[in-house]
This record gives C-alpha cells, sequence and structure tokens, in this order.
C-alpha cells in the first residue's frame, strides 16, 4: 500500500507541477468565457440583407410581403421577367418569386416559382409558402362568400393549463430544464474521462517510450503502478475542477456585487419600469424557482461524484491498457474509437430518449450498463429515479470496473515492455490469457 502511495503521490505532483496543467487551469476559464461571448456578439450581429424580387402578375401577392432586418422584398411586377432573371444571374438580387395570372386559385398553387442561383434555406420557403397561402385561403373565403372577420373571430387559441395529480400548478418546460440539468452533468463527465483518460495513456507511453518504466517496475507490481496513475491523474483532474469552481464561484460573486451597484445607480424611471417587469414575471419565475428546489438535489450532487469516478476509473483501466500496448499516440487511434462510442452513445441516448421518456425501457436499460450508466443515469434522476435502480447501476458500475482492472492488468504487464511491434486486438486477446 505504501509502494501505491508514492506512486499516486509521484503522479499527481508530475502533473500540478507541469506548465501546461498550471497554464490551462488558470486559462481555460478565461478561454469558455471569451468564446462565449465571442458567439454571443456573432449572434447579435445582423445579416448581410438580402433583396428579393417579386413579379406579381396577380396584384394580390406582393403587398403581403414585409421587409425585415434579412430580407427586403421590391415590387418589380412591371418590369419583364427576362430583366429580371438576368439580374438574378449577375446577383443583382438574392432571388426572384414569380406568381403569375391563373385562371382560379387551385392552378395557382402549383404554378409559383423561386429562381436563384443558390438554393434557398427550407425556412425560407416555408415563410413564403406560408405568406401566400394565406392570402389564397383569404381569397377563398371571400370567393365563397363566408365571412372572414367571423371566421377569425372563431379561431381557438388553446392554452391548456399544467398541474399535478396533488393539486398544484405544473410548468411548460420544466423537462427540458430537467434534461438540461442532468446533461450538463453528464456531458462533465464525458469530457473529464477523455481528457483525463488520454493523459493517463500518455503518461504511460511516454515512461515505456524512455524505457524509465523498467526501472519502475523493478520495484513495484505493474498492477500498482497502473492503479497509481489512474488515481493520482484523477486527484490532479478533481482540483482542477475545484479551483475552477472556486474561481466560478469568486466571478459570481463579483459580477453580482457590480450588478447590484449599476441596479442602485438607475434613475427612478427604470427602477419603475423594472418593477414592472419584475412583478409580473416574478409569480412565474418563482414557480420554476420552486420547481428547481424540488429537484433531488442531494441525489444528483452525490451520485455525481460517484458517477463521476466509478466511470473516471473504468474508462482510465482501458486507456492505461492501452498506452502499455502500444509505442506511440499514431499506433493507438485503432483501439480509441471503440472506447469513445458507448460514452457518445450515451450522450445521445440521453437526449434523444430521456427527455422524453426518462422512465422507459430503453433509458433504463442503458443506465444500468457500466460503459453508459455514468451518462445516462446522470440525465435520468431530475426527473426521479428510484433508488433502488440507482445503487444497482452504481454496483454493477464498480463491479465492472473491478473486472476491467483485473483484465487490463494483465495487458498492461505484459505490453509495457513490448516494444517495436503494433499489437492487434487478436495479440491484446492473448495477453490477456497469460
Amino acid at each position: 500500500m505504501s509502494k501505491l502511495s508514492l506512486i499516486i503521490k509521484r503522479e499527481f505532483i508530475a502533473k500540478v507541477r507541469n506548465k501546461s496543467f498550471i497554464v490551462m487551469t488558470f486559462l481555460s476559464p478565461l478561454l469558455f468565457v471569451g468564446i462565449a461571448v465571442f458567439v454571443g456578439y456573432l449572434s447579435s450581429m445582423k445579416a448581410d440583407l438580402k433583396t428579393i424580387a417579386i413579379h406579381d402578375e396577380t396584384g394580390l401577392f406582393a403587398k403581403e410581403f414585409k421587409s425585415d432586418d434579412e430580407y427586403k422584398y421590391v415590387d418589380l411586377s412591371l418590369v419583364d421577367t427576362k430583366i429580371l432573371k438576368d439580374s438574378i444571374v449577375n446577383e443583382s438580387y438574392e432571388g426572384l418569386l414569380l406568381i403569375p395570372k391563373a385562371t382560379d386559385n387551385k392552378s395557382l398553387e402549383k404554378g409559383i416559382q423561386y429562381v436563384s442561383n443558390d438554393s434557398p434555406s427550407v425556412m425560407f420557403i416555408e415563410d413564403i409558402q406560408d405568406v401566400i397561402s394565406k392570402k389564397l385561403t383569404q381569397e377563398n373565403y371571400i370567393k365563397s362568400g363566408l365571412d372572414t372577420l367571423a371566421i377569425k373571430n372563431a379561431n381557438a387559441a388553446v392554452d391548456i393549463k399544467l398541474s399535478k395529480a396533488s393539486g398544484e400548478a405544473a410548468l411548460k418546460g420544466l423537462n427540458e430544464i430537467k434534461i438540461a440539468i442532468g446533461g450538463a452533468f453528464g456531458y462533465l463527465i464525458m469530457m473529464f474521462i477523455i481528457i483525463y483518460g488520454n493523459m493517463v495513456m500518455r503518461s504511460v507511453i511516454e515512461e515505456k517510450v524512455s524505457r524509465i518504466i523498467e526501472v519502475i517496475i523493478s520495484s513495484v507490481k505493474p498492477f500498482q503502478l497502473m492503479m497509481g496513475k489512474i488515481i493520482g491523474t484523477s486527484m490532479a483532474g478533481i482540483l482542477q475542477f475545484f479551483i475552477w469552481a472556486i474561481l466560478g464561484l469568486t466571478a459570481m460573486f463579483v459580477l453580482s456585487s457590480i450588478f447590484g451597484v449599476q441596479m442602485g445607480a438607475t434613475s427612478g424611471i427604470q427602477g419603475q419600469a423594472m418593477q414592472t417587469a419584475q412583478s409580473e414575471m416574478g409569480g412565474t419565475i418563482q414557480l420554476y424557482i420552486k420547481e428547481l428546489w424540488n429537484l433531488p438535489i442531494a441525489t444528483i450532487l452525490i451520485s455525481f461524484v460517484i458517477y463521476f469516478i466509478g466511470g473516471y476509473f473504468l474508462y482510465s483501466s482501458f486507456y492505461a491498457s492501452i498506452g502499455a500496448a502500444v509505442d506511440n499516440e499514431t499506433d493507438s487511434q485503432q483501439f480509441l474509437l471503440p472506447i469513445i462510442m458507448p460514452l457518445i452513445l450515451g450522450v445521445y441516448i440521453g437526449f434523444f430518449t430521456v427527455i422524453n421518456d426518462p422512465h422507459g425501457t430503453v433509458a433504463t436499460v442503458f443506465s444500468m450498463i457500466p460503459l453508459t450508466s455514468p451518462i445516462v443515469m446522470m440525465m435520468r434522476i431530475p426527473f426521479g429515479v428510484p433508488l433502488w435502480q440507482i445503487i444497482i447501476s452504481m454496483v454493477l458500475l464498480f463491479a465492472t470496473f473491478f473486472l476491467v482492472v483485473w483484465f487490463a492488468a494483465k495487458i498492461y504487464r505484459v505490453g509495457i515492455l513490448m516494444y517495436g511491434k503494433k499489437p492487434t486486438w487478436k495479440e491484446l486477446y492473448k495477453w490477456s490469457k497469460y
């Protein structure tokens, strides 16, 4: 045990003292903030204004199209269509909407064309179709002698109110909030596994290539060395996340303080406007906050830590055995895809299945499978998962971890001293039988 603790200490200190670790620990939050600000800036930028020419021979639709910040509609019904088409070729206009004359509205529905050099977006075409369809429908009502105002007043706008069986009011969009919370925790686990699993693998490869490993294993068992690398690297990763959490909380406190000062400095009219907006939204916000506090917060946090550790240990065993089997990172690529695929599958299962049916067969099964349970179960827990399912999932995860460690240790023991040959899956299987 003393040897294992020495290896853990060595790996931890080596990672923490590494310049790249120190730089990325303090630079990564700034990068994330910078990316978020940059994306926000790009989203706030207005798109280039596109001019759409309309040639309307019926005289019914040109005025129905309203220009906005993205599209400008120009009525050129009096201009010859050949000239307009030449203008499209010369890129004077983004596109040309041709609405021909027709004997009846039915034939007009199939006779409208949109001419452009580039294929337009589906949303843009759907918007055009919607405008024309509404106008044609209104014309059909008039020709049929129907009162369009009465029809408009007869249109029903249904707003279904949600409530719980206990009689309390429920909120729309709560499932999306729950899957966002669970997805954030699941995504953190996946990123931690990939980033620090690769660190374990690179560490093994570096020591193997430099032949330092031959000296180390003369004093310790390969199993102890592998576990020391996994645990030491995980401790460095947890320290990094802990520092990020402190920096994040500090930043939030500072921004809140600054925001509070700005709020106090606003004028009376602005303050009244804000109070009015807050009073209108206050009831809904309070309901959302109440629902969020009703989530199993303690279960989410405790489960996150356990799945965080179990998932990392499980996958790091694979990464360590791969690092021992190869001589460079290029050779490791053929073995990494089968490891990463379950993680990606877990994310897809979570976002496309859990949100619609969190307690269904697919979501439940994949939250029990050890290779996907750290992600899928974390996405299910905000929806309320029975405790026995969480316990079974955790037991299976750690049982699989011990099985994989036993299996990976055999590959590690043989592969750590193998040089100059690119291993195959068949050879790895042979090593596991020694």
